[in-house]
């Protein structure tokens, strides 16, 4: 089966993955919520469907109020098991570079007076977070993420939104995978960016520095 990009582009690749799973999770979502959930621009979203509709992965239907829905084919679903185990296969180095790196973070945070923070996304990498925290000096009040259904998760609370949260905290540490640049961009535009904590490996900015670069 031939995917979408060329192999090896893993940022790619973990693009089409996330717009392939939001596709079966609800084809009746616009391009713009896709964009904002995997974290990039709208146009994006609008190449990479019209793509993955070229190369019978998706489909497109009529949805009503004049919308389009979207559909895997049997294609589609052949290619996001491709993607899916290509990236379970490099799992574990995944989890041993973020369980170095967000044990760097919790030091950091201790080193300027956060004792009590939030997760931004709940992911495999929040699962990491929790368990780099175990025991630590820094406490984890709440998981923050307004797609989860879920109200708990490894034992700590989990609420749509930071105004939701009932217990003060001093900081957020971006724990999002699949759209990750937008809860850094949400945390930071709430809380300034120096209380706004993110690992090296999601490669994430204050908006300003973008800007820049």
């Amino acid at each position: 089966m031939a995917s979408i990009l060329p192999t090896g582009d893993n940022d790619s690749d973990r693009l089409v993955l996330g717009l392939l799973t939001s596709v079966e999770e609800d084809g009746a979502r616009s391009q713009r919520r896709i964009a904002a959930e995997l974290g990039v621009a709208l146009g994006l979203v609008n190449a990479y469907l019209k793509r993955a509709v070229k190369k019978g992965f998706v489909k497109v239907g009529q949805a009503p109020a004049r919308r389009y829905a979207y559909y895997l084919t049997p294609q589609g679903f052949s290619e996001k098991s491709r993607l899916t185990v290509q990236f379970l296969s490099s799992s574990f180095s995944l989890f041993r570079k973020a369980k170095e790196e967000y044990g760097r973070i919790f030091d950091r945070a201790q080193a300027h007076g956060f004792r009590r923070v939030v997760l931004a996304g709940k992911s495999d990498l929040c699962e990491i977070a929790i368990l780099c925290a175990v025991d630590g000096p820094v406490s984890i009040v709440a998981i923050v993420d307004p797609d989860e259904a879920e109200t708990r998760f490894i034992g700590v609370k989990v609420v749509p939104s930071y105004a939701l949260v009932d217990e003060p905290f001093d900081a957020v540490v971006v724990t999002h995978l699949t759209a990750a640049a937008s809860a850094f961009d949400r945390a930071v535009s709430s809380f300034g960016p120096e209380k706004v904590l993110a690992p090296d490996l999601l490669g994430l900015r204050p908006p300003q520095q973008k800007g820049a670069a």
